[in-house]
């Protein structure tokens, strides 16, 4: 697949909430992900370890409001969008939680996503 195959696969599947299943069929087995500095999730290797990092998260979710996945903008091999969520985490107040989300493609495959929030 193009990058913009994958970024419209991408934004189709998170349309449905269908987060896991976009990591299933997009990514590389080898993706990296790279978390801001000083947030609750540090960096991952590996499909396993992203996943990984996407259940705990989960679990930490009280009750989610309401989210949101832009059309994703493609330049080259990258395709970006903003995203984010209304929830409330075990323990947390209420908060609305917003970031940028950049992905790199190769091969037909996500192999990188960094978060900028």
């Amino acid at each position: 697949m193009t990058t913009q195959q994958v970024a419209d696969r991408f934004y189709e599947l998170s349309q449905q909430n269908g987060f896991e299943h976009i990591q299933t069929e997009l990514y590389s087995k080898d993706a990296k992900s790279i978390e801001p500095a000083g947030g609750i999730f540090t960096n991952a290797e590996g499909l396993d370890a992203i996943m990984e990092k996407g259940k705990q998260f989960h679990d930490m979710i009280e009750e989610m409001h309401d989210g949101y996945c832009s059309k994703p903008l493609v330049a080259g091999n990258f395709f970006t969008c903003t995203m984010g969520m209304d929830v409330t985490l075990k323990g947390q107040p209420r908060m609305k939680m917003d970031e940028v989300a950049v992905y790199e493609v190769k091969d037909g495959k996500i192999v990188l996503e960094q978060f900028f929030f």
